[in-house]
């Protein structure tokens, strides 16, 4: 499979997914723990890929995307955006509400 149809797959197929360098549970950069932190205090279940360890992705996302950063989330397919844009929708009330309504139901 080329890696512009796995990044296609992999935000299709994620209701939230966040690209980010490392791991929910260890992020490997400033950016991606803040919005990590913000992600989860909305406390939706959410996928993530590591970019660090996916080089490809990595080189790949941000022309798939149009956007040139990480990390970044997508929630049903679209692109909500990167760092401050998720710390700011989520100090306004605004992140939650969005992932509350792309969570499936469990």
């Amino acid at each position: 499979m080329e890696i512009m149809d796995v990044i296609k797959d992999q935000i299709e197929n994620n209701d939230i997914l966040l690209y980010m360098k490392g791991s929910p549970n260890q992020p490997q950069c400033g950016f991606s723990a803040q919005t990590v932190q913000a992600v989860m205090e909305c406390g939706q279940k959410f996928a993530y890929v590591d970019v660090l360890s996916n080089p490809e992705i990595r080189s790949n996302l941000p022309k798939y995307a149009n956007w040139p950063t990480f990390p970044q989330l997508w929630v049903k397919g679209e692109l909500v955006g990167g760092c401050d844009i998720i710390t700011e929708m989520h100090q306004k009330g605004e992140l939650k509400p969005m992932l509350v309504e792309a969570a499936p139901a469990e």
